[in-house]
């Protein structure tokens, strides 16, 4: 399994949220959560998960807001993101991918596709 290895879920609709922590779950992973990027910097910076699951369309601070700023704090900057997001133009995965997203998917998101993901990027990590 994959002991310690903790993801945190930054997704704003509680169900959403909860089914890609159950995900991660099965797979072995430590879960956070937080449902605001307001929220979710504070959740970032205190615990430093080895992967964030990102989602960009939230209320408060969007996820691009969280990603530009966790790529001006030292040590958080190398933390691998996956964003799963609605929006699924182009322009929006260039963003993405722009501010700093190691990975951009599209909702809805197979579970097999962010496993996938989110083992990818933490093999990127590793090297």
């Amino acid at each position: 399994m994959n002991d310690h290895i903790t993801i945190a879920i930054v997704e704003d609709e509680p169900d959403t949220a909860e089914m890609f922590a159950e995900m991660m779950r099965i797979e072995g992973y430590d879960v956070l959560k937080s449902y605001s990027g307001g929220l979710a910097k504070e959740l970032i910076a205190d615990n430093m998960p080895d992967v964030v699951v990102l989602d960009i369309m939230m209320p408060d601070l969007s996820g691009l807001d969280v990603l530009k700023w966790m790529h001006g704090q030292e040590t958080l900057k190398n933390i691998p993101v996956v964003v799963v997001s609605a929006r699924s133009l182009p322009a929006d995965k260039e963003a993405g991918l722009k501010a700093g997203a190691t990975v951009y998917l599209t909702k809805p998101v197979a579970y097999q596709d962010l496993i996938d993901a989110v083992s990818k990027v933490l093999s990127l990590e590793e090297k």
